[in-house]
């Protein structure tokens, strides 16, 4: 079972990364452009375009796959982990 997780973590992380890293640096982005009012020589406008895919014209659904393909890593590093197994190991001893 651990090995059929790694492959659809490893699969899942290759395809959700660019994404989730493009979200994380342009959220940061925003974030020191407006609130500490650093001119990192990009509008906070056109970041937020990009944070929120709509300059991809994918707003509807981007959000709703990043979370999907957040929540996918999650699952499958937590089930690698083991830390779900070894209670019911320990319940039966």
């Amino acid at each position: 079972m651990k090995r059929a997780f790694r492959k659809y973590h490893r699969w899942l992380s290759l395809i959700v990364a660019l994404p989730l890293l493009l979200t994380v640096i342009t959220g940061m982005a925003t974030t020191i452009e407006r609130e500490w009012k650093l001119d990192l020589g990009v509008s906070s406008r056109i970041l937020l375009k990009i944070h929120t895919g709509e300059i991809f014209h994918l707003e509807a659904i981007y959000p709703i796959l990043d979370g999907l393909g957040l929540l996918g890593l999650l699952v499958t590093g937590l089930s690698m982990s083991g830390m779900f197994g070894r209670r019911r190991r320990e319940a039966q001893n």
